[in-house]
């Protein structure tokens, strides 16, 4: 087994992190899942241009996309996370991953009806 990593302070942590976070974002735009909800945020940020929405409308948007992208590592998280400790198919497993899911579906119907609402009222 490697040895762990020694703990890493100040500027020197806050570098480490973002090196962690842009790798997390490398794996992210490996699954097929997140890059469609990357191409769902840049086709809804054409039509808020497109009906001359407000800059807290796109901020509102952002957001909630931000929050999408966020969920959907976590989701990825869990799926490797089950299938590294239980590569067999479990029930619990399963559940793990349905709820995963679930979430991510959440996120979608809630920027859904976040781009109904901005577009019709």
């Amino acid at each position: 087994m490697q040895e762990p990593e020694e703990k890493k302070h100040g500027v020197a942590h806050l570098f480490a992190a973002s090196g962690y976070s842009a790798a997390g974002l490398r794996r992210a735009l490996g699954e097929s899942a997140f890059r469609q909800e990357v191409i769902f945020f840049a086709a809804a940020l054409a039509l808020f241009f497109w009906i001359g929405a407000s800059v807290a409308e796109f901020l509102g948007l952002t957001i909630i996309f931000l929050l999408m992208f966020g969920v959907e590592a976590l989701n990825t998280a869990i799926e490797e996370l089950v299938d590294r400790v239980s590569p067999e198919v479990s029930r619990t497993g399963k559940h793990a991953k349905d709820l995963g899911s679930f979430a991510v579906f959440c996120t979608l119907v809630a920027a859904s009806l976040y781009i109904g609402y901005v577009v019709f009222f």
